[in-house]
Formats: structure tokens, sequence, C-alpha cells
């Protein structure tokens, strides 16, 4: 059992952390998948839609920095009682006040919790595990991640279909709000947490440049990537809802076929990972399949063809574990919250300019919405494979 633990990098911190996930993710994906139903069936339009997708998006940007130096200054299990708080706010302002101009207010708080929370994640991961073990560690961490994303769509769909979609969704935030007060009980009593020495704040773009060229090489293909994925993503629900004709349920099941299909990969790609110590190759699959999702949506109509859609959703997941390894490996050890909330403040505050553009295009045409997002993908791709490397440039000084 010890063999199995120390193969999948299972420490007591790193387990307390994934179950804390669970619940967290478990809670917040019943609700949030169905936000843009929510707010359509509230009187918001698809421009709300694409503003609570950019607002995502930018809020992710706007925390990640800050969440990646509170990790640093005061340490990852504060910041994450912290975070895990202000989600349950969020919950509840969705949760008493049913207006679609309270559910932007409420997702504000909520929303962005996996990118405010994951520097400090990421951080906690290095500081527990070797420099050998953290893809594995990094691995475990998004295959737990996929387990309560499976499932809480499925979960969110029920309530749905038994109160409805409006007073269906609020139930469903009952239970994020539930679960997460859980979760904050579960970290209190149950992580403990590595000593280092408090982090000095450093502007952010400074922070990037201490860590080299390779990570700014990497940092731009993923935004390209980023706009494929965002510019149809709070979309993909309405067209499979309402475009479609599927169920609730039914959306909720594909998220469930992607997200199964996302686990099986995780641990078989992290050991060859390991066992080659090549890191590339992988994370240019990745960004193949995410190109391709946008494409095969848009032409596919059945059941079945969505199942096969979904599940090349699912392999989009291929190398990221690997791709937020890379970015572990390319920070200083010194301040790595801090170079990966800047990272991901970055990508998110120009991504989110896509994330708003997406409404545009679907009220134009949502073949448009998938074509252009399809575009980009094909971009983010062929910059990878031609710019991006797995090391610092030799004499390079972090």
């Amino acid at each position: 059992m010890k063999k199995i633990l120390d193969f999948l990098a299972l420490k007591r911190g790193i387990m307390t952390i994934l179950l804390m996930v669970v619940f967290v993710e478990m809670g917040e994906k019943m609700g949030e998948r169905f936000l843009p139903i929510f707010i359509i069936a509230l009187g918001g339009n698809a421009i709300i839609v694409g503003l609570l997708n950019a607002m995502d998006n930018f809020l992710g940007a706007a925390y990640s920095f800050p969440g990646g130096y509170l990790s640093d200054k005061i340490g990852y299990k504060k910041s994450l009682m912290f975070f895990n708080i202000a989600a349950m706010v969020g919950y509840l302002i969705v949760i008493i006040f049913p207006y679609w101009q309270t559910a932007l207010i409420g997702a504000a708080l909520f929303i962005s919790w996996s990118s405010v929370s994951l520097p400090a994640v990421m951080s906690a991961i290095s500081k527990v595990l070797p420099d050998k073990k953290r893809t594995m560690g990094v691995t475990m961490h998004s295959l737990v991640r996929r387990l309560p994303m499976a499932l809480g769509p499925i979960m969110g769909g029920l309530c749905i279909t038994r109160w409805g979609e409006i007073n269906g969704i609020r139930a469903a935030f009952l239970f994020s709000f539930t679960l997460t007060f859980i979760a904050v009980f579960i970290q209190y009593f149950l992580l403990e947490e590595v000593k280092t020495t408090p982090a000095t704040l450093i502007n952010p773009f400074k922070v990037l440049n201490k860590a080299g060229p390779a990570l700014k090489h990497l940092l731009i293909s993923d935004i390209l990537i980023r706009f494929c994925e965002q510019i149809p993503y709070a979309f993909v629900v309405i067209w499979i809802v309402k475009n479609l004709n599927h169920s609730p349920i039914a959306f909720g099941l594909l998220t469930t076929v992607e997200m199964v299909t996302a686990v099986l990969i995780y641990i078989p790609v992290a050991y060859l990972v390991e066992k080659n110590k090549e890191k590339k190759p992988y994370i240019a699959i990745t960004f193949g399949f995410f190109s391709i999702f946008p494409l095969a949506l848009m032409f596919s109509k059945s059941t079945t063809a969505l199942v096969l859609v979904f599940i090349i959703r699912g392999l989009k997941e291929f190398g990221e574990p690997t791709r937020k390894a890379l970015i572990l490996d390319l920070s200083p050890e010194e301040n790595k919250g801090q170079v990966y909330g800047a990272y991901y403040l970055v990508r998110d505050a120009i991504v989110a300019v896509s994330a708003f553009s997406g409404g545009i295009l679907w009220m134009y045409s949502p073949y448009l919405n998938f074509v252009t997002a399809f575009v980009f993908g094909v971009l983010g791709t062929v910059y990878f494979m031609l710019y991006c490397e797995e090391k610092r440039p030799e004499g390079h000084i972090p």
C-alpha cells in the first residue's frame, strides 16, 4: 500500500487538499455549469452570458496573483480557508436574491474559486512533494477535480428537472454552500502546513521576467489556446440544451463522459512523463484536442456524435497537469506561488476579452463562434510546437 501511495504522490497533506477539493468542486459544479441557463431564465440574454464568461476570466486573472501572493505570505492553509468562505458568501447571494444582476454579484465570489485557489494548491504541492513527483502530484489534483466535475452537473441537472430552472439552480447552490462548509471544517482540523519564510510582494510582470523566456513562450501559446476554449465555453450548454433540444440531465451526462475520459488518462500520462522526462509532446497533444473540440461540436447533432465530441473534450486534459507542472519547473523556488499567480493573471486578463467577444459572435452566428475558436486553437498549437521549451535557457539566472 505504501508503494502505491508513494507512486501516486499521496502524502497526508496532499490527501487532505484533495479531499477539500472534492467537496468544494462538487458544490461549485452543481450550480456553476448551469449559470448561463439561470441568467436566461431570469431575463438575461446572450450578451449577459458573454459578460458572465468574461467576468469569470477577468476575475480569475485579477484573483490569481493576489491568491498566489497570499499563499506565499500567510501560507496555503489560511489562504484556502479564506477563499472557501468567500465562495460561501457568493452562494448565499444567489440563493437569497434570484435576479440575474445579483447572480453576477454572487458569481464574482465563487465562479473563479479554481483560479484564486490554484496558486495555493500548487504551492502546497511544490512544498510537500519532491521535484520528481510534482507531475504526479499535479495529476492527482487534476484527476480528483474531475470526479466532482463529472457528478456535479448531473446532480445540478436533477435539481433543475425536479424544481425548475430558477428554483432548481438555487437548490443546487444550497448544496454548494453546505459542501463548502464541510470543506472548511476539513481544512481547519486536518490540513497541516509546511512552514516557509513569508514572501515579499513583487510586481507580477517582474515576477514573470524573473522566470525567464521559456515561461513567456508557454504563456503566449496558452493564451491562444484559451481563446479557443473560452470563446464558445459559456455557450456549450446553451447549444446542447436550447439549440439541439437535449435535456439538462443529458448535458450533465455528457459532462460525465468528458470527466471520465480525463480521469482514465491522467495517471498513465503522468507515468509516461515521469518515465520519459519529456513534457512538450504531451502538452502539444493536449492543445490539439482543445483545437478540435469546437469544430467537432458544431457538426454534431445526434447523441452518439455528442458523446464522441465530449470524449474529445475529455482528451484535452491529456497534458494539462503536465503543463501546470512545467510552470512550476520554470518558476523560481522562492516565488512559485506568485509566479503561478502572475502567469494566470496575465493569461486570464487577456482571455477575458475573448470570453466577452464569444457573446457577440454567438448573437451573430453560433457557427462563427465555433470556427473562430478553432482558428485560435490551431494558432496556439503551432506556436507552442515552434517556440516552447521545457527548460530555462542556460545562463538564465532566476
